[in-house]
């Protein structure tokens, strides 16, 4: 027998009620990891204090070397000693490593 509180349609109570039964989709899912992990944080902040040089590769192929300067979310500005400093977009670096690093494909 339905509660008289229950004030939905029939129908409405019956599928609710069936499909609670053998447990949901959602308790059996891993959870999400953390939007945030901080290893980004912690990497350029660690670059930045010892001024290490990097190497920015971007998405075209091309080189840049230089060291963090500061970053936001979307960007990364490089300070160098043979040229103009640079803003560089996250979304176009490919990778980014110290330099001296043996890398194959430079």
């Amino acid at each position: 027998m339905e509660h008289k509180s229950d004030r939905r349609p029939a129908g409405e109570r019956r599928a609710r009620t069936v499909s609670s039964g053998g447990g949901s989709d959602e308790a059996r899912r891993k959870p999400l990891p953390p939007e945030k992990t901080h290893a980004e944080e912690f990497y350029y902040l660690k670059q930045m204090g010892t001024k290490t040089v990097m190497v920015f590769v971007l998405e075209g192929g091309e080189s840049i070397r230089g060291r963090v300067e500061w970053y936001d979310r979307d960007c990364v500005k490089v300070h160098r000693d043979d040229g103009p400093n640079l803003l560089l977009y996250k979304r176009y670096i490919r990778y980014v490593h110290k330099e001296g690093e043996d890398r194959s494909d430079e």
